[in-house]
Protein backbone atom coordinates (compact mmCIF):
# COMPACT_ATOMS: atom_id res chain seq x y z
CA UNK A 1 0.00 0.00 0.00
CA UNK A 2 3.00 2.27 0.44
CA UNK A 3 3.55 2.28 -3.32
CA UNK A 4 -0.07 3.05 -4.11
CA UNK A 5 -0.54 6.03 -6.44
CA UNK A 6 -1.82 9.20 -4.82
CA UNK A 7 -3.71 11.61 -7.06
CA UNK A 8 -4.51 15.30 -6.96
CA UNK A 9 -8.03 16.69 -7.37
CA UNK A 10 -7.27 17.61 -10.97
CA UNK A 11 -6.01 14.10 -11.75
CA UNK A 12 -9.11 12.50 -10.23
CA UNK A 13 -11.36 14.93 -12.10
CA UNK A 14 -9.63 14.10 -15.37
CA UNK A 15 -9.92 10.33 -14.78
CA UNK A 16 -13.63 10.60 -13.92
CA UNK A 17 -14.32 13.27 -16.56
CA UNK A 18 -15.71 15.63 -13.94
CA UNK A 19 -15.07 19.16 -12.82
CA UNK A 20 -12.47 19.58 -10.06
CA UNK A 21 -15.19 21.50 -8.19
CA UNK A 22 -17.32 18.34 -8.12
CA UNK A 23 -14.41 16.25 -6.83
CA UNK A 24 -13.75 18.78 -4.04
CA UNK A 25 -17.45 18.80 -3.15
CA UNK A 26 -17.43 15.00 -2.90
CA UNK A 27 -14.33 15.14 -0.69
CA UNK A 28 -15.89 17.67 1.68
CA UNK A 29 -19.14 15.67 1.81
CA UNK A 30 -17.32 12.41 2.49
CA UNK A 31 -18.51 10.72 -0.69
CA UNK A 32 -14.87 10.35 -1.75
CA UNK A 33 -12.09 9.71 0.76
CA UNK A 34 -9.01 11.89 0.67
CA UNK A 35 -6.45 13.68 2.80
CA UNK A 36 -6.13 17.43 2.98
CA UNK A 37 -2.49 18.44 3.22
CA UNK A 38 -2.05 21.30 5.66
CA UNK A 39 -2.97 24.63 4.16
CA UNK A 40 -5.57 24.96 1.44
CA UNK A 41 -2.88 25.74 -1.14
CA UNK A 42 -1.45 22.25 -0.67
CA UNK A 43 -4.80 20.74 -1.64
CA UNK A 44 -6.20 17.25 -1.38
CA UNK A 45 -4.59 13.90 -2.14
CA UNK A 46 -6.70 10.89 -3.02
CA UNK A 47 -5.53 7.28 -3.13
CA UNK A 48 -6.26 5.47 -6.38
CA UNK A 49 -7.94 2.69 -4.39
CA UNK A 50 -10.40 5.25 -2.97
CA UNK A 51 -11.28 6.40 -6.50
CA UNK A 52 -11.77 2.77 -7.53
CA UNK A 53 -13.94 2.14 -4.44
CA UNK A 54 -16.14 5.10 -5.38
CA UNK A 55 -16.57 3.71 -8.89
CA UNK A 56 -17.32 0.22 -7.55
CA UNK A 57 -19.95 1.59 -5.15
CA UNK A 58 -21.54 3.61 -7.95
CA UNK A 59 -21.62 0.54 -10.20
CA UNK A 60 -23.25 -1.57 -7.48
CA UNK A 61 -25.89 1.08 -6.84
CA UNK A 62 -26.77 1.52 -10.51
CA UNK A 63 -27.14 -2.17 -11.36
CA UNK A 64 -30.23 -3.80 -9.87
CA UNK A 65 -29.85 -7.45 -8.84
CA UNK A 66 -32.66 -8.60 -11.13
CA UNK A 67 -31.31 -6.84 -14.20
CA UNK A 68 -31.17 -10.09 -16.15
CA UNK A 69 -34.84 -10.80 -15.46
CA UNK A 70 -35.84 -7.40 -16.85
CA UNK A 71 -34.12 -8.16 -20.16
CA UNK A 72 -35.73 -11.61 -20.36
CA UNK A 73 -39.21 -10.15 -19.77
CA UNK A 74 -38.83 -7.60 -22.59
Amino acid sequence: MADEPVLTVDEVAQRLRLSPVTVRRWLRAGKLRGVRLGQTKAGWRIRLSDVNALLEDATQMSLPEDRGREKAAA
